[in-house]
């Protein structure tokens, strides 16, 4: 389906924007050469062009999303944290178009968001092409046009019963509060995604770690689930789940503050970074 395996999408030094291939070994991207695509790679058909251009500044992989799917308590470790049991069916929420931020962008948080700010490191799943209702017989990878890091950041004033009346939604789906990047990773160099480990930090300090083989449903299963009577459109993005440790859970919590640094870090895939940015 796609004709990228690690793309990115970046300013040059000359301030144009191109999407291009990620140097491979290399997660400091600022500073490297890519080669760049001649037309959209999120598009069939899409070759390299042959030149090359420095990377100055790393943005969102894709430039808007139609939607972002949520899954909630996707983690066996997560649910047990929390004392909860283990789904039926997936827990979803959704995120507007506007939620969308760069690998590296700063988080703004207005009051009364800033009380019980968290984050939640997550694999991404984004979608290719469009599916609905699923057969049996049929690979719902198929239908994956690559994976990507992302920061389910919620507000968990929003999010408790008082406010939220159970609901998760609201909480999570204020301005730039689903950073993704830093680039999108093709099936073809990721064909199991159950086979990652992701790491979330705050300031340095690791408040997040898993394999992704302990999330309860599976990229399939999500897939499947979701594109029951409903069509996922290309672009879309899905948030799989986080695992154990964020900061509601902690005892104490430990909510995030003005200038707290998130980051999250999947293997084979990349790092972001992002401020809580309070105004």
């Amino acid at each position: 389906m796609s004709s990228f395996q690690r793309l990115v999408r970046f300013k040059a030094s000359d301030g144009q924007v191109y999407f291009g291939e990620a140097p491979e070994g290399s997660s400091l991207l600022i500073g490297q050469k890519s080669k760049i695509y001649s037309s959209n790679p999120l598009e069939e058909g899409a070759s390299l062009s042959g030149d090359e251009k420095e990377i100055a500044e790393v943005l969102s992989p894709l430039p808007t999303v139609p939607i972002f799917y949520g899954i909630g308590l996707n983690y066996r470790q997560h649910a047990a944290e929390g004392g909860q049991a283990i789904p039926k069916y997936p827990i979803v929420f959704t995120k507007p178009p506007d939620a969308l931020a760069g690998p590296y962008e700063d988080i703004p948080v207005t009051k009364p968001l800033a009380d019980m700010m968290d984050y939640e490191g997550e694999l991404c799943v984004v979608i290719g092409k469009p599916v609905k209702d699923l057969p049996e017989s049929a690979n719902p990878l198929d239908y994956v046009l690559g994976y990507t890091v992302g920061n389910d950041v919620s507000s968990r004033w929003w999010q408790i019963p008082e406010q939220s009346a159970g609901q998760h939604g609201y909480a999570k789906s204020f301005d730039k509060f689903a950073p993704i990047g830093p680039i999108l990773v093709s099936t073809k160099v990721i064909p199991d995604p159950s086979q990652l480990t992701l790491t979330t930090k705050v300031n340095g300090e690791q408040r997040q770690q898993t394999k992704t083989d302990d999330l309860i449903f599976d990229v399939p299963e999500i897939i499947r689930h979701l594109s029951r009577g409903t069509t996922l459109q290309p672009g879309t993005v899905i948030m799989t789940g986080t695992p154990s440790g964020v900061a509601f859970f902690l005892k104490p919590p430990r909510f995030l503050r003005h200038g707290d640094e998130v980051e999250v870090e999947i293997d084979r895939i990349g790092i972001i970074k992002n401020k809580m940015k309070f105004v």
